[in-house]
């Protein structure tokens, strides 16, 4: 199954933090914090403006990006977890 979101919609699928600290210690799954890193797996097309023009999403397929911790939908498919939120709960893209 494949899902397309709509608008200026983004599917974001989080990257799983490290289960030790630089220290060594070794973080239970109880302690842990949802990441709030991921990585875009679909766009949809983009904002519509009153006048009916399309405003293009900025983000694309494969970038890393930072967004809240309580942002977006959290959404099951194919037995992945995945998030999808508007691009302005997106709040930056990680690059390097």
């Amino acid at each position: 199954m494949k899902i397309r979101p709509l608008q200026d919609r983004v599917i974001v699928q989080r990257i799983e933090e490290e289960e030790k600290t630089k220290g060594g210690i070794i973080i239970p799954d109880t302690a842990k914090e949802k990441p709030q890193e991921g990585k875009v797996v679909a766009v949809g097309k983009g904002k519509v403006t009153d006048e009916g023009k399309i405003i293009p999403v900025s983000v694309k397929e494969g970038d890393k990006v930072l967004f809240g911790k309580y942002s977006g939908s959290e959404v099951k498919l194919n037995g992945n977890e995945y998030v999808i939120m508007r691009e302005d709960d997106i709040l930056g893209i990680v690059e390097g």
